[in-house]
């Protein structure tokens, strides 16, 4: 099952939050929105988000990227990379990094449940979601 969010739900947080919806972050939005396992650099959200806003510019994307970000709607891994590529905030995330090539496979079995439900037990602390990422050699570089 899908954990994404409707495009109507992040709207309204943005306006929770007394932001107004323009047309470029109404664009970075339906293309954060439409994949709950994209991993994007700024590059892909602008490249995608013109398609639904022509006049989109890259700073826009990158200060739309930083206020989701702030909102807690996206998260930015690493991943070895030094720009930042943009995961849904929700939920868990799970990565195999390859240290040589940079292949990065995500994996559904969520293996954090039992550790989330006991450190949220011992030190009463409400897991929202997590990232779980193990680094190595992949299949092809090892």
């Amino acid at each position: 099952m899908s954990t994404l969010q409707s495009t109507d739900h992040l709207i309204e947080r943005l306006r929770e939050a007394g932001y107004k919806l323009t047309p470029a972050r109404l664009a970075v939005l339906k293309v954060i929105n439409s994949d709950d396992h994209a991993h994007l650099n700024p590059t892909d959200v602008l490249a995608q988000a013109r398609k639904i806003y022509p006049k989109l510019g890259r700073a826009t994307v990158y200060r739309a990227l930083e206020l989701l970000t702030e909102l807690r709607i996206l998260r930015p891994i690493y991943m070895g990379e030094t720009t930042p590529r943009f995961i849904r905030a929700e939920g868990g995330h799970h990565h195999l990094v390859c240290n040589e090539c940079g292949e990065v496979i995500e994996f559904a079995e969520c293996m954090a449940g039992d550790l989330s439900q006991s450190l949220q037990e011992e030190f009463g602390f409400e897991i929202g979601s997590h990232l779980l990422e193990f680094y190595g050699r992949c299949r092809a570089c090892k």
